[in-house]
């Protein structure tokens, strides 16, 4: 796969370069250009790198950096650019800083007054959004989620309220009980799940949540890095707020919250957890609102 490429002078400074997130040929001309011509390649784990790098005769220096480096390696990537010298940063898969470790390193880059430049290409956020037929014109990518029930719990509440289409990483060993994590507070909700992007085995499931759980407990494992697209809400609750909190305070006046729950979520298709939090949310305000009469 060696190819023929050109050497240039490239000034001093950092250059985050995208590559590809399975497939290697998806890596562009220009990064393949940058990666032969710095002096020094600084990633998050040499044996991935040297594999891409080898596989089109290029031969770096390799220098790692991830989370467990910090500040310390950062420092030493600093005094090669105090040095004149021209760094990449590379992920293991897809565009740097995206899930992985090198912002603070940016950050530090850019305090210090560096020249910085980014060589897009891959990204798995964006190539699964393409492949999941939700909509596209505003998402948020959430990453990897909490890895504490707790605050995992809270995290997806959060989400559960914005009304956009989410993006979410997770391990294959626990994307079923994710899903069923994210059905019970989201609701049954449309969504894709695909896995090795790019690559050989590249899959992908479609429907709600509960359809898509089925379809993978049919498998014997599923392996490989995940990405799971949930859609967006139906109802968009910013615009149903209003109304919502009127109906609330006239079904609480006759009905106990359990069950003012059980049928707002029926009526509106919200999620369980959001027309709970409102309902706690009005009855508190509620409350308030009795002890100052007082």
């Amino acid at each position: 796969m060696s190819l023929n490429i050109s050497e240039i002078n490239l000034k001093t400074g950092l250059y985050i370069v995208a590559t590809p997130i399975g497939n290697l040929k998806d890596i562009t001309l220009r990064a393949l250009e940058v990666l032969s011509n710095v002096d020094v390649v600084v990633c998050e784990d040499s044996r991935v790198s040297d594999k891409l790098l080898s596989a089109y005769g290029i031969k770096k220096s390799l220098f790692v950096y991830n989370d467990n480096k910090g500040e310390v390696a950062r420092n030493k990537i600093l005094k090669m650019l105090s040095d004149n010298m021209s760094v990449a940063l590379v992920s293991d898969a897809g565009t740097p800083l995206i899930s992985d470790p090198g912002f603070k390193l940016i950050r530090d880059a850019i305090e210090s007054g560096y020249y910085i430049s980014s060589i897009p290409g891959a990204s798995s956020v964006i190539t699964a959004i393409t492949l999941s037929g939700m909509a596209s014109n505003r998402f948020l990518f959430e990453g990897f989620l909490a890895s504490k029930a707790v605050s995992r719990t809270q995290q997806l509440t959060e989400l559960s309220k914005i009304n956009s289409t989410i993006v979410l990483f997770e391990r294959s060993s626990r994307v079923v009980s994710t899903l069923r994590e994210i059905q019970y507070i989201f609701g049954n909700r449309e969504a894709a799940v695909v896995r090795e992007l790019t690559k050989k085995f590249e899959e992908k499931f479609y429907g709600d949540i509960d359809s898509i759980i089925e379809n993978i407990e049919k498998k014997e494992s599923l392996k490989g890095e995940v990405v799971i697209v949930i859609s967006p809400t139906e109802v968009n609750v910013e615009v149903y707020d209003g109304d919502l909190e009127d109906r609330i305070i006239k079904l609480l006046k006759t009905n106990k919250s359990k069950k003012v729950v059980a049928e707002l979520v029926e009526e509106t298709g919200l999620s369980k957890n959001f027309i709970y939090n409102k309902v706690l949310e009005i009855k508190n305000k509620t409350n308030d609102d009795k002890e100052d009469k007082q």
